[in-house]
């Protein structure tokens, strides 16, 4: 499994690392990382696609090889949805792609898959584990008039997004990480042994909190009505330690053509269960794909 290499710029001379796998006459395939994640996350998925698309993954702003901004706001979700806008631009010019997230990836993407500019050339969004937030904040403001016992099970999996918060505690956490020990983490969490290691971890994880401290304050103080341009498939993970499968349930108010698939597995199931991933990102994309 051999991948190009190359490097996109920004609209914010930001600089991008991206690889492409595959044939690039088959249908385009962008996969985004989460946090603390870098694009190599997606390597075993990848196996399982890249005979059949051209699949394109980057190492986002502040991950992996890409370069790291200095400013918290250059963290914000328009920017990131300028980001992925800027790679496809670079990679793919005036075509057409299918999108797939996973963690912070998703919630980024759900930006770009609710932007009328997409419309036409996002042909399909596959959302891993990572509600869109706007959505999010206005489920939680239902939950808090109507149903406040469901409002607390839907934070009790979000406790880390406050210590994010912590300009200092949270970054220098990290330094307490190295690859073997968060992933004897993830082997833990995904009860599979194993799987493969993030090297870059310690950097992922500190400088990708900014991800967090740039978008939920704002995002949940004044959230916004943003309705997808393509087609969702939603791929709930059931037993998710870190974002709760309810969020789902407030899509169809959102998504016109909404399909929701739900996996027994934990939140890496991308690395734990690679093979069950890509079939069922595969087989949403063949169903929406249009030459």
């Amino acid at each position: 499994m051999e991948a190009r290499t190359q490097w996109v710029n920004t609209s914010d001379q930001q600089r991008l690392y991206v690889k492409t796998w595959g044939n690039p006459e088959k249908p385009a395939l962008v996969l985004v990382h989460g946090y603390p994640d870098n694009q190599e996350v997606w390597e075993l998925v990848i196996q399982q696609l890249q005979q059949d698309f051209y699949i394109v993954t980057y190492d986002v702003r502040g991950a992996g090889q890409s370069s790291i901004p200095k400013r918290i706001r250059d963290y914000r979700l328009e920017q990131l949805s300028r980001d992925l806008e800027s790679v496809v631009n670079a990679i793919l010019p005036d075509r057409a792609f299918h999108l797939a997230a996973h963690d912070w990836g998703s919630i980024q993407s759900w930006e770009s898959a609710t932007e009328a500019k997409f419309r036409g050339r996002l042909l399909s969004y596959s959302t891993i584990s990572g509600p869109c937030l706007d959505h999010a904040a206005l489920l939680l403001r239902e939950q808090f008039k109507e149903n406040k016992v469901n409002l607390l099970k839907l934070l009790s999996k979000s406790w880390y997004i406050g210590v994010f918060q912590l300009p200092f505690v949270a970054p220098s956490a990290w330094h307490f990480f190295n690859p073997e020990r968060w992933g004897k983490i993830v082997d833990e969490l995904e009860r599979k042994k194993q799987l493969p290691l993030n090297h870059n971890i310690q950097q992922d994880g500190k400088y990708g909190i900014s991800l967090y401290r740039a978008n939920f304050i704002p995002r949940l103080s004044q959230p916004r009505q943003r309705y997808a341009v393509c087609p969702v498939q939603a791929i709930v993970l059931k037993h998710d330690n870190f974002v709760s499968p309810d969020y789902i349930d407030a899509l169809p108010q959102w998504v016109e053509d909404l399909s929701v698939i739900e996996v027994e597995a934990n939140h890496w199931a991308i690395l734990s269960q690679p093979e069950k991933i890509a079939s069922y990102i595969k087989a949403f994309v063949n169903k929406h794909h249009t030459a």
